[in-house]
C-alpha cells in the first residue's frame, strides 16, 4: 500500500515577516448562516433572528451576529492556505465590531503580521495578526488583532 503523507500549506513561524499582508477570498453571508450560528451558540437575540423585530430597529433589518462574522473570517484565513495545518493554537484575540453585518453582505478579510516571538520550548512561536473584516462596499466591519502559535520548521 502507498502510503500518502500530508503536507501542511500554511506558512511556518520562520517563513512570516513582520508587515506581510494577506487578503482572503470574500464570503457572503446568507439568512441561513444566521439561523445555523443561533442554533449552535445559543443567542436567538431578536436581532438576528426575528425579521418584524429588527426591521423596527435601528439597523433596520436582521444583522449577523459579530461571534459569526469572527468564525467566518478565521474560516477564510485558513482556507487562504497562509496559516492551513501549522497553526497550534489560536490564542487570543481582540475585536471591535464597527458596522453590522447584513444578510447577503459579503465579506473578506485582510490581515498584515505585525508581531513575531519565538517561543521555541513551544515547538514554534507567537504571531500577531492585525485583522480588518471589510465588506463589500470596502467598509471595515470588525478589526483587532488575532494572536496565533504557529509550528516552526523544524
Amino acid at each position: 500500500m502507498t502510503e500518502i503523507s500530508y503536507k501542511p500549506r500554511g506558512l511556518y513561524f520562520d517563513e512570516f515577516e513582520i508587515g506581510q499582508v494577506l487578503v482572503t477570498a470574500g464570503r457572503t453571508v446568507t439568512e441561513s448562516d444566521i439561523v445555523r450560528f443561533a442554533g449552535l451558540s445559543g443567542d436567538f437575540n431578536q436581532i438576528h433572528t426575528d425579521a418584524d423585530y429588527a426591521a423596527k430597529d435601528p439597523f433596520g433589518q436582521r444583522v449577523a451576529h459579530g461571534l459569526l462574522v469572527q468564525s467566518i473570517a478565521s474560516g477564510l484565513a485558513v482556507q487562504s492556505g497562509v496559516i492551513e495545518g501549522t497553526v497550534l493554537a489560536f490564542r487570543e484575540l481582540s475585536c471591535k465590531f464597527s458596522l453590522p453585518v447584513y444578510i447577503g453582505d459579503t465579506i473578506q478579510v485582510k490581515l498584515e503580521i505585525v508581531e513575531k516571538k519565538a517561543l521555541p520550548r513551544l515547538g514554534g512561536g507567537q504571531v500577531v495578526m492585525k485583522i480588518h473584516v471589510f465588506n463589500q462596499r470596502g467598509k471595515a466591519v470588525q478589526r483587532g488583532n488575532w494572536v496565533m502559535l504557529v509550528k516552526s520548521k523544524d
